[in-house]
């Protein structure tokens, strides 16, 4: 395990990922499309780290999830905390123009075994907070459980468990209520590598919709996901089945 509580978006980042990463509904996914229609985007990050040589937990990321936003952050990471803040652009769809963001993000905890942290978001046009959520976690070498807000609207808990490391056999499971929707929701998901290259993954949920992925590397750091999701609830009979395409790249480099 890594000796540092991470950043804010860590926290219940496993869960999160088995249940929603590359699937075709999920809200920022590289490709997707439906039978009728074809909508796209992309979401490129690049992370700089050991930018200041004598301060070697300070990195710099860059981000960018065109055409919707994009954003520039300093981040400090310890042993015991974790700081970022930065400023970014995102896109305000009903006055068709870019807005500046400023955000701040803090964690503590002991390592990588708890943490608590806090997600801010500043709207500097409107000099208004529009985004606030919390979050902890406890984290082992094969259990992941976490619980955070939100927004002030939502409320989560999310649990990943590891069941054999040699396929990255896992199973989790999350737990939703929206205080202005009152409605509850339950996603629950396993993955299994049939080997080394590819990975198989399927989740279910209690809104009815089923949905299942597999995700095939084509070299070292490219992969390419193809996803597919029904949901049995849907009494419209134009209703089609919902697919989704990805193609991931990752790249790591340091400056010293």
């Amino acid at each position: 395990m890594i000796n540092t509580p991470g950043e804010f978006y860590d926290i219940g980042k496993k869960a999160r990922d088995l249940l929603h990463k590359d699937y075709a509904h999920q809200p920022r996914v590289p490709i997707h499309f439906d039978y009728r229609s074809l909508k796209s985007n992309s979401d490129i990050s690049c992370r700089v780290k050991d930018i200041v040589p004598i301060v070697p937990e300070l990195s710099t990321l860059f981000s960018f999830v065109t055409p919707n936003s994009g954003k520039v952050e300093l981040e400090y990471l310890n042993g015991l905390a974790g700081i970022s803040g930065g400023i970014g652009l995102i896109q305000n769809d009903a006055l068709r123009r870019y807005e500046p963001i400023a955000n701040l993000s803090g964690v503590i905890g002991r390592g990588a075994l708890f943490s608590f942290g806090t997600d801010l978001a500043f709207d500097i046009s409107t000099g208004q907070f529009n985004k606030f959520n919390a979050g902890l976690s406890l984290n082992s070498d094969f259990v992941n459980a976490s619980l955070s807000l939100d927004g002030l609207d939502s409320l989560k808990a999310a649990c990943h468990c590891l069941v054999n490391p040699l396929t990255k056999t896992a199973i989790a499971a999350e737990l939703k209520h929206s205080f202005s929707g009152n409605d509850t929701a339950l996603v629950i998901g396993a993955q299994h590598a049939f080997a080394p290259s590819t990975l198989v993954k399927g989740r279910i949920s209690t809104h009815g919709k089923v949905g299942a992925l597999i995700r095939q590397g084509l070299w070292e750091r490219i992969f390419l996901s193809l996803s597919g999701e029904v949901d049995f609830t849907d009494t419209n009979p134009n209703a089609t089945l919902k697919i989704g395409l990805s193609l991931a790249v990752r790249l790591q480099m340091s400056i010293n």
